[in-house]
């Protein structure tokens, strides 16, 4: 399993983020929220997703994608302003054809968003970060309505 470098985007440090941990990571010089993006595939997709103590964004991307590459950034942004409330977990669908399988993708990008492994909503094809914002409060908005939590 991969660690992740992330900059703190408070003092600007770099951090190894696990992509699976107990909690949530935290600058090791500032201690405020990291942003928790990481990259997982066939071998670790369950461990990075199911056992994570916040809802995680999935981003089920390719490489030759060019709307997975335009959306990216925003995905990045949305896990940064919810530093130690979400995680961004990528996949890219062609270096794991099994988790793309199991999650029956179908067109790229695909985005899902999961409570304990457990999908929560779920979308194709980019949009804009408006767009995705509003998406992703009422996934966790309906998370919260049902009395999860973190």
């Amino acid at each position: 399993m991969e660690t992740a470098k992330i900059k703190c985007p408070n003092c600007g440090k770099f951090n190894r983020v696990a992509a699976a941990a107990e909690g949530t990571p935290r600058c090791g010089n500032c201690h405020k929220p990291l942003p928790w993006i990481v990259a997982a595939g066939d071998d670790d997709f369950t461990e990075v997703t199911a056992h994570s103590s916040v809802p995680v964004l999935v981003d089920l991307w390719a490489t030759w994608c060019r709307p997975c590459l335009m959306v990216s950034p925003a995905l990045e942004q949305l896990a940064a302003e919810r530093a130690g409330r979400l995680k961004l977990v990528k996949v890219d669908v062609d270096a794991a054809p099994r988790t793309a399988e199991r999650l029956v993708v179908r067109a790229v990008p695909t985005l899902l968003v999961l409570d304990r492994g457990e999908a929560l909503a779920r979308q194709a094809g980019a949009a804009p970060i408006p767009e995705l914002r509003r998406w992703l409060d009422q996934a966790l908005s309906d998370r919260a309505d049902k009395g999860v939590t973190a």
